[in-house]
Parts: C-alpha cells; sequence; structure tokens
C-alpha cells in the first residue's frame, strides 16, 4: 500500500511540474505576442478564430514616406479572416492630395480587401448613398470602387454632379487620383444654373475689390 501511495504521490507531483511547465511556457508566448501586437495592431488578427471579428468605431490608415496617403474610418467594422475582407457600417474614406487638397468619400456600407501578410488595401467599395467630394464639386451616386493597382476612384453607376453654377449627368466615371483628372464616360447631360453662376461671378468681383 505504501508503495503504490508514494506512487500515485510521485505521479501527482510529475503532472503538476508538467502543468506548471506549461503554464510558463504559454505564459512567455502570449508575452511575446502581445508586444508584437503593441507594435502592429494588425498582427491581432492572426489569432482571431474563423467567425468575424467585430471592431467599434473602426479606423485605418496609409502612411507613405511620412505622408498620410488615405485614412479611412467606420461606425463598427467586421473581419472575415477567410476572406480577407473587412465590412464597414457607415464607411467615410478621404484622399490626401499632394497638393494638400483632399477627396472625400462617404457611404452606408463599405467593403475593403486585403492583400499580403502586411494586409495591404487592395480594394475598396462604398455603396449605398454614395458622396464623393472633390475640388468643389459633390458626386452622388450608389456605388464607388478604389483601386490601388491604378490609383483610381471609380463610379461605374449612375452619377450626379453639382458645382458653382452646373450640373452634369452621365454614367461611369473615373478620378485618376496620380493626375486628379476627373471624367464622365457615357450619356453626359449638362445643365447650367444661371444663379448660381451669377453669385460665384459676384463672390469672385466681391474678392477682387477686396484685394485692391
Amino acid at each position: 500500500m505504501r508503495r503504490k501511495t508514494l506512487g500515485a504521490i510521485l505521479l501527482v507531483a510529475i503532472f503538476a511540474s508538467l502543468g506548471g511547465v506549461a503554464y510558463k511556457v504559454a505564459e512567455h508566448f502570449w508575452l511575446i505576442k502581445s508586444r508584437e501586437i503593441k507594435k502592429d495592431p494588425r498582427k491581432l488578427l492572426d489569432y482571431v478564430p474563423e467567425a468575424a471579428l467585430q471592431i467599434k468605431d473602426f479606423r485605418r490608415a496609409k502612411i507613405e514616406g511620412g505622408r498620410k496617403v488615405w485614412e479611412l474610418f467606420g461606425e463598427e467594422a467586421r473581419y472575415l479572416k477567410t476572406e480577407k475582407e473587412v465590412v464597414i457600417k457607415k464607411p467615410r474614406m478621404t484622399f490626401y492630395q499632394k497638393d494638400n487638397t483632399s477627396i472625400e468619400a462617404r457611404g452606408d456600407d463599405g467593403h475593403m480587401w486585403l492583400t499580403g501578410q502586411e494586409g495591404e488595401l487592395e480594394k475598396a467599395q462604398f455603396q449605398g448613398g454614395v458622396q464623393v467630394n472633390y475640388r468643389g464639386f459633390v458626386l452622388n451616386t450608389e456605388e464607388m470602387l478604389y483601386l490601388k493597382s491604378k490609383n483610381q476612384v471609380v463610379l461605374p453607376g449612375k452619377v450626379n454632379v453639382k458645382g458653382d453654377g452646373m450640373e452634369l449627368e452621365g454614367v461611369g466615371m473615373e478620378i485618376n487620383l496620380d493626375d486628379e483628372k476627373m471624367r464622365l464616360l457615357q450619356k453626359v447631360r449638362t445643365k447650367l444654373v444661371p444663379e448660381r453662376l451669377e453669385n460665384k461671378r459676384g463672390r469672385a468681383d466681391g474678392e477682387k475689390k477686396s484685394k485692391m
């Protein structure tokens, strides 16, 4: 009996010792990983399960050469690990140009697709009540795409453009972010609003007089 009792005690001691070693190894592992995550929060995505990760007050930005290239916000986001896709509620995206101007876009729903180990933005899509503000023009449509490979914003559907004294309608629009060229592709219609033109001319004359 004594031998059996002694054997049982030794067995419990061995398992306890192994459990302590396993705990220390796990603790050391997660300490290293927590440091990695603090340096780069995107590392957290590597450890989430296949189910979607919910993120409140979503924010992501691209910094290049010390300059902010774009910034993306959302009220809420869900990360789909298998598809490498982020689904965003009420997305808002700002593209920062080299001349310190910006292009702002917003919509009801958004999607962004990631590529590579660093999770680089490959493509973004806004849908529902999409509005783009670009150099004094307001563009309204139902869908917007940002294509990183072309550094281009594409509005594939019907687009309404409003500016000072002018309204445009068309189907399909491209905005090249490198040279900032904007063009409507099909079924373009132009409407002039004389009242707005007069207001614009009046503001311009007032600015000239104030400088004299």
